[in-house]
């Protein structure tokens, strides 16, 4: 074999078949997937949670020691780790993730389930993941595939009906809120899961409310003066768990999930939210469900599947 076979030979033995450039490995992908749904099922309980909670403790109340006690969690972790602060050109995002699903989405939740049932506030929230998509279109420029938007959209349809059939076609000051938290929320998330692509998720959330420590304190110390507040095994376990298995084990999760598989597919992952909640909703409260919930849940698993399987 002369010197000029011998190169060819070589280059026929080193070229790699890679993926496809920024496509994420399958490894990362599968991983990505199982944390995004850890996250929804964690969300999946907080409504009931929140519920629960609000059996003893006023709305203000109940989300100002939500945030303190996940902020005294997170910051212990982050302490004990000896994490640095982040880069001064975070905090605006991470100021974002604070306002959006910190405070503005447990507080307009809150405030909307004092009139409203879970089920029927879980179902509205069902448009979340359709808004974080769009949120996630806007912010970072990604553009999924008509497939990925066209099943998404569906999913949304079927939701919203179903929230319409549940309302009788009346809007309430409940799904108001629960419109606001909508938006907030899909703005914490975006901003969350990218800033998950450049430093941990844990850490992402750790900081966010880590910032809202001394706002969140204050804001307790005001409302505990003007609210009832009375310890039950409800109202306990639903603070406990809307703090830390909600405000801070699922988002933590969650904003892994986001980094590793996108923010569009992570958000479609979400359509289960609202079946998930319902569940909850007759196992822990008790509360009647309508026969369009089985209609309702097929629709939208359909449309999971569909929105994974196309290319974002």
């Amino acid at each position: 074999m002369n010197a000029q076979d011998s190169a060819t030979a070589s280059r026929r033995i080193t070229v790699p078949a890679t993926a496809p450039t920024g496509a994420p490995a399958p490894d990362r992908r599968r991983a990505g997937t199982v944390q995004a749904a850890l996250g929804v099922v964690a969300f999946s309980l907080t409504f009931p949670a929140t519920a629960w909670g609000l059996e003893g403790i006023g709305p203000w109340s109940l989300v100002g020691l939500r945030c303190v006690l996940s902020a005294v969690i997170a910051g212990g972790c982050l302490l004990a780790l000896r994490v640095p602060v982040p880069p001064r050109a975070h905090w605006g995002g991470l100021a974002v993730v604070a306002g959006g699903v910190v405070i503005g989405f447990p507080l307009l939740t809150a405030l909307a389930l004092q009139t409203s049932s879970t089920a029927h506030a879980a179902v509205v929230v069902g448009l979340l993941p359709l808004t974080t998509a769009a949120f996630s279109a806007l912010r970072t420029g990604v553009r999924p595939s008509r497939t990925f938007w066209t099943a998404a959209i569906a999913g949304a349809v079927a939701v919203l009906g179903f929230t319409v059939q549940q309302s009788g076609g009346a809007l309430s000051t409940a799904d108001l809120y629960l419109f606001g938290a909508l938006l907030v929320c899909a703005a914490g998330y975006t901003e969350g899961g990218r800033l998950a692509r450049v430093m941990p998720g844990w850490q992402v959330i750790g900081w966010a409310l880590v910032l809202c420590l001394p706002l969140s304190v204050a804001w307790s110390a005001v409302a505990l003066a003007h609210e009832s507040f009375e310890l039950t095994a409800h109202s306990t376990a639903g603070l406990l768990y809307a703090a830390i298995g909600s405000q801070f084990l699922g988002l933590l999760v969650w904003y892994r999930g986001m980094a590793a598989i996108g923010i569009p597919k992570a958000s479609q992952l979400q359509l289960a939210q609202p079946l998930l909640t319902l569940f909850w909703s007759l196992f822990l409260l008790g509360e009647e469900l309508t026969p369009a919930a089985p209609l309702t849940a097929v629709a939208v698993l359909v449309c999971i599947a569909v929105t994974q399987r196309a290319r974002g």
